[in-house]
């Protein structure tokens, strides 16, 4: 939900779009305008929920500070139904804070451009949110006022900064004492910025959108260091002086989340322990015996109905005067998960984690050692910044982020993060690790490592991230990941979610002195409501069902609709990050995927066409 400054409503949106698609920073096209979310002094904590997730929680803090004291859902309405806020109306406005973006308008008939604090255009509320507009009250072309629409270029620069595209000094090629009158004229109905020119009507000077592309330097002025979202410039402006890069309001890269994700494990094996650490954000107001019976009388303790006050009592003192150290060392979010993964006998079943091992199919017990069943599982996600023009897909991890391109959600170092819940259920296999060492042993799979290794280096020089050789996942993990897409794309077929509603998360680790080697796979429904929980993809885990599947993806990924140029692709071919694969045979939904649709290879699960695939990992029988 969305809200602007007059405590009136302008739009929907889903809970997990606020991480992923119309987070702080990102602009939100609705039908007549389009607004900016706000940063989070403006967000109302007070219709928030806290999440408890003790590990992510860590994890966020490592990154932005130990001043972030916790996660939070969105705010929601009690009344979820209510679909506008009048104007000085004395209910409060509960959603996320927008103001106008870009403030520049243009009205479609007069063709006339002009910013939303010039008083041209003037704001109309309504009670059905979909009809908020813009007018050109007194538009000379038309008698009945028409609404006008935001202009749909914008200037940004790599650093995260945008801002209004320069108009003034654009078409005057430079500042000017103009009393600027400009008007946005479009001829023929191609829409290309060749065919759109800006003319002044006061000096009648022009100038083609087309030239703004130009790289030479001197076209647009240098990035000022704008941040909408915090009303606010940097404090010493855009530090390298960048040029200014026009971008269109729609473009998929003016904003990319920076987000962590963790899934919820049980941290104890003592049952009241862990509910306690599930339901700390309000045990932890609790801090006398008499304000638990007060939870307990108003029906806050209901899930730990089992037990007596006393005994609830005496699990939140002994968690909130633990001798265990705060501040230990943040391990990574996927070690823990692995651990619990592989010893479904020892895991603790809670309302939001029940897990169970199956029979490995019998034709592929070679291959894997454990298939374990997710039945029940809760994601947490949580976002912490962004950047623009770059994606942080780019960087194998979040602290290689070069700390300018990284935008801050707030003015200030933030308390809070805002967060997502989303509950579902999922498949986990885990390779046999001989096998694993085997494959690595073959020649043919170093020369195909080493290629790899190589445009990942090239990658990465071109996009000057340093340093060049780091961050490659390795030959390991290229091998999973393919096979995690070559089942996702299988299931969906099968499992009734759509693909897009299926992720991965790949396991990957070469054995170390301290650390012991990691090699599987979980694919999970990521659905932020009941759909997730409906059983169908656990189903297709029965070792019948599950080396039926398998069978029906290795054969499938022998034979591309686009070989033999699939099959024969390599990644040195065009710097691409992956090999034999593209969008007809293993690529999945980005969002859907770890790494973006990288490191991929189907050549070396199964033999493909054209080429010799004696190195493929699963072997035809």
């Amino acid at each position: 939900m969305t809200e602007i400054r007059n405590n009136f409503k302008v739009g929907e949106i889903r809970p997990t779009q606020i991480l992923f698609s119309y987070g702080v920073g990102a602009i939100v096209d609705l039908p007549n305008i389009s607004v900016m979310v706000m940063g989070l002094e403006d967000w109302n904590i007070n219709y928030m929920s806290t999440i408890s997730e003790e590990r992510l929680l860590a994890a966020v803090k490592d990154q932005l500070g130990s001043q972030v004291t916790s996660l939070k859902l969105p705010p929601i309405p009690e009344d979820a139904s209510t679909t506008f806020y009048a104007q000085n109306t004395e209910q409060p406005p509960i959603g996320i804070p927008v103001a106008p973006f870009p403030r520049w308008l243009r009205c479609p008939a007069c063709d006339l451009i002009a910013p939303i604090f010039s008083g041209i255009f003037e704001l109309k509320p309504n009670y059905n949110y979909d009809k908020i507009r813009y007018i050109h009250e007194n538009c000379p072309k038309t008698k009945k006022p028409p609404t006008v629409l935001p202009v749909r270029f914008l200037v940004a620069c790599e650093d995260g900064h945008l801002d209004d595209f320069p108009w003034i000094e654009f078409v005057h090629k430079g500042p000017t004492s103009c009393k600027s009158m400009l008007k946005l004229i479009e001829h023929g109905v191609s829409g290309t910025a060749r065919d759109i020119e800006i003319v002044c009507e006061v000096c009648k000077k022009s100038r083609r959108m087309s030239e703004a592309f130009e790289k030479e330097d001197d076209v647009l002025p240098r990035c000022r260091g704008r941040h909408p979202h915090l009303r606010m410039f940097s404090e010493k402006g855009c530090k390298e002086k960048r040029k200014m890069t026009p971008i269109l309001l729609g473009a998929s890269n003016l904003w990319f989340p920076i987000t962590l994700s963790a899934l919820h494990i049980p941290s104890s094996e003592n049952k009241l322990r862990q509910l306690v650490n599930d339901h700390w954000n309000i045990l932890e107001q609790a801090v006398t015996i008499e304000i638990l019976q007060a939870f307990g009388a108003i029906g806050q303790l209901k899930a730990l109905a089992e037990f007596s006050i006393d005994e609830i009592w005496k699990a939140v003192d002994t968690k909130r005067n633990s001798d265990q150290p705060q501040n230990e060392e943040i391990q990574d979010l996927k070690t823990p998960e692995w651990n619990v993964i592989i010893n479904p006998k020892d895991s603790q079943k809670t309302a939001d984690f029940q897990i169970k091992e199956v029979a490995v199919p019998k034709k592929y017990e070679k291959y894997f050692t454990k298939v374990v069943l997710i039945e029940r599982i809760k994601e947490v996600r949580a976002l912490t910044g962004f950047t623009r023009i770059e994606s942080p897909g780019d960087y194998y991890d979040l602290t290689e982020i070069p700390e300018v391109k990284q935008t801050g959600l707030s003015r200030k170092s933030p308390t809070w993060i805002p967060a997502s819940l989303v509950r579902g259920e999922g498949i986990f296999l885990q390779f046999n690790e001989a096998a694993i060492l085997a494959w690595l042993k073959n020649n043919e799979i170093r020369k195909i490592d080493n290629e790899f290794f190589k445009a990942h280096c090239d990658w990465r020089k071109k996009r000057r991230i340093q340093p060049e050789n780091s961050g490659f996942p390795g030959i390991r993990f290229i091998l999973i990941h393919s096979f995690s897409h070559t089942l996702m794309r299988q299931f969906a077929l099968e499992c009734g979610y759509s693909a897009a509603s299926i992720r991965e998360r790949i396991y990957s680790r070469d054995s170390g002195k301290e650390m012991d080697p990691m090699a599987g796979l979980l694919i999970y429904t990521a659905a932020p409501d009941s759909e997730g929980t409906l059983g169908g993809l656990v189903n297709l885990g029965n070792p019948d069902v599950l080396g039926r599947h398998i069978d029906h993806g290795l054969e499938h990924m022998r034979l591309c609709s686009s070989d033999p140029l699939c099959a024969e692709h390599t990644p040195s071919s065009d710097c691409s990050l992956h090999g034999a694969a593209c969008h007809a045979c293993l690529f999945v939904p980005e969002t859907s995927c770890e790494r973006g649709n990288k490191y991929l290879d189907r050549s070396l699960i199964t033999e493909t066409v054209g080429i010799n695939t004696c190195f493929s990992f699963f072997k035809n029988k």
